[in-house]
Order: structure tokens, then C-alpha cells, then sequence
């Protein structure tokens, strides 16, 4: 059996939610919202503030869904309310999205903001099956999936799902979040009450890109490591880039397919995005704007050479506002 991850698709929705419903702690904390908690996942699927996985057990007879991470980018307002206000931030998300309210940025936003001052991460909910929550293998994938959907953006703060254990806040801790102390205003390393209290209530663990100077990195840590895009790609040019990254050996045609546009318009696509990068880098790929198709050898090592090149820039992959 094989285990790996994908992102949220509609279908997933109920499987999904019904891992949350699964766990007694969070599914108290939601009530009756978490009938709601599907609808809102909805409303926010697709948009460029949320970031997704499934993580998926799979073998040649079926697939297993084992786990689920969601997390969404916010404004500035919510986690100020937040940091003030304490709450189960998980259903009040779901009122607020689908009340019309909604602190989640709209595509607009998130690409003004990853263009400015940074991003806020809140992790909505990230769990495992109760099948699968014991296997450390779950656990590690669903560390890379975040990891993953989180380079290249200009972030500047996560916030974690809230705790449902000692266990797993002291894990968290461990990878680096800090605890949020409302009577200083400031995130604090060492806890101030038992543990369980702590989880017992309304409560903030994260990390800040201030705080990540002042400890030894980890793995979360990482994420604020930022470089700005160099080739600023448009929005076509990035869906192509992505398909042909997950494809690895896809034709013009099956991309084309994929993405519901012509060959032609993917072959035009490809000519601007080798165009924009001579432009700004000219010894990146090979200089033949003939070969574009990835039909001759020197059109293949062009592709080849510039998708290597974005599995290590994840940054020119992330929505930017263009000037």
C-alpha cells in the first residue's frame, strides 16, 4: 500500500468532515455548526486563501482517505479579534463564511498581501482518521503535504489548528509553535498552567516570523524563509506550470486536456513563459525559441531544466499582484 496526498476536491467534502465529526474534542467545539462545516469548506474551495490536503492510503483495489489538513489565509482584523477575544476559531469560521462575513482574503487580497506586508495562516483543521491517527507515517505526511502547500509564500505568521491533547501540544511545541498569552499580549515559549487547562479553553499556538530569529530553526521555521519572484508569471502561465509539474512527462495536448484550453493556447503559453525567463535569467534554460512543443530534445531539456528549477522557487508558483 501506498501512502501519499492530494488536494481537497468537492467529492472529499463528506469523507472529510466526517473525520472531524470522528473526534469527540473538536466535534463538542463545533455543535451544531460542524452540519455546516462541509458547506463552508465549499465556499472557500478553489480560491487562492485556502490550502488543502488529503491524505490518502492507496492500493490496487481502492483508495482510503486517512486524514485531512485545511488551512486558510486571513485578515489581519480576525487574528487581532482572535488574540483578544479567545475562541473555537473552527466554527467561527464556518458562521462567518457563510454568514457573510467572512475574515478569509479573497484571491485579490491574498495576492496583494503575498506581495507586501506577508500572509496569516490559520490552520483550520488538520486530522487523522481515528484508524489512522496512531501511525507515525499519517503523521510525518501530513508534515510534508503542509510544508508543501506553505513554501514560497511571503508569510508572516501560523497559527495551528487548536489542541485536542497534551500529547499533541507538546509535538507542536516541540516543532517550534509558541504559546499565545492573552494578559501579556505576547507569545510566550514556557506555559503559565498545566497543559490541559491550556487546551481545555479557547487557545493560540503559533509563530511569528519575528519569533523564528530568536530559536534554533525547525522545520516550521523554514516556511518564513521568503524570496520574491523573479519571473512573475500571470495567473495561465502559473496553472500550466503547476499541471506540467504534476504530470512531470505530460504532452502539450494532454495539458491542454487538463486545463480545458487549446493546444494551441498552451503552446502560446509556453513561448511567453520561455520568453519572460530569458528575460530575466538567460543562462536558466537553453536558448532555442523554437523548441517549445517538448516534442524535440532541445524543447524537452528546456522544460525539463526549468521545472527542476520551480520544485526549488515554489515562490514563483504563489499568487502575486502584478504591477
Amino acid at each position: 500500500m501506498a501512502l501519499c496526498w492530494r488536494p481537497l476536491e468537492q467529492e472529499d467534502l463528506g469523507a472529510c468532515t466526517q473525520i472531524v465529526a470522528a473526534n469527540p474534542v473538536i466535534r463538542s467545539r463545533y455543535g451544531s455548526t460542524l452540519e455546516d462545516l462541509g458547506r463552508a469548506w465549499l465556499r472557500v474551495l478553489g480560491s487562492e486563501a485556502m490550502t488543502n490536503a488529503v491524505l490518502e492510503e492507496v492500493d490496487s483495489a481502492r483508495r482510503t482517505i486517512c486524514g485531512v489538513g485545511v488551512a486558510v489565509f486571513v485578515s489581519d482584523e480576525f487574528i487581532r479579534e482572535l488574540k483578544t477575544s479567545a475562541f473555537w476559531f473552527g466554527p467561527e469560521l464556518v458562521k462567518r463564511v457563510l454568514g457573510g462575513k467572512s475574515p478569509v482574503l479573497s484571491n485579490q487580497q491574498v495576492r496583494k498581501a503575498n506581495s507586501a506586508e506577508g500572509l496569516n495562516v490559520l490552520v483550520w483543521e488538520g486530522l487523522a482518521h481515528p484508524a489512522f491517527e496512531r501511525r507515525a507515517d499519517v503523521s510525518h505526511l501530513m508534515v510534508n503535504a503542509f510544508l508543501e502547500t506553505h513554501r514560497g509564500y511571503h508569510l508572516k505568521e501560523i497559527i495551528s489548528q487548536q489542541i485536542q491533547s497534551v500529547k499533541q501540544l507538546e509535538r507542536i511545541t516541540d516543532e517550534g509553535g509558541w504559546h499565545w498569552e492573552p494578559r501579556r499580549a505576547c507569545y510566550v515559549k514556557v506555559l503559565e498552567m498545566d497543559g490541559q487547562e491550556f487546551i481545555s479553553k479557547p487557545h493560540i499556538v503559533g509563530l511569528t516570523r519575528e519569533l523564528v530569529a530568536q530559536r534554533p530553526a525547525s522545520w516550521v521555521g523554514t516556511l518564513f524563509d521568503y524570496q520574491p519572484a523573479r519571473f512573475k508569471f500571470t495567473e495561465c502561465e502559473q496553472r500550466l506550470l503547476r499541471a506540467s509539474l504534476a504530470s512531470e512527462t505530460g504532452t502539450d495536448r494532454e495539458l491542454a486536456q487538463a486545463l480545458g484550453v487549446s493546444v494551441p493556447t498552451v503552446k502560446k503559453a509556453w513561448r511567453s513563459i520561455y520568453e519572460r525567463v530569458a528575460a530575466c535569467e538567460p543562462g536558466l534554460i537553453p536558448h532555442d525559441a523554437h523548441a517549445i512543443e517538448g516534442t524535440s530534445q532541445r524543447g524537452t531539456e528546456k522544460r525539463r531544466r526549468l521545472l527542476a528549477y520551480l520544485r526549488q522557487h515554489c515562490e514563483e508558483l504563489r499568487p502575486t499582484a502584478r504591477g
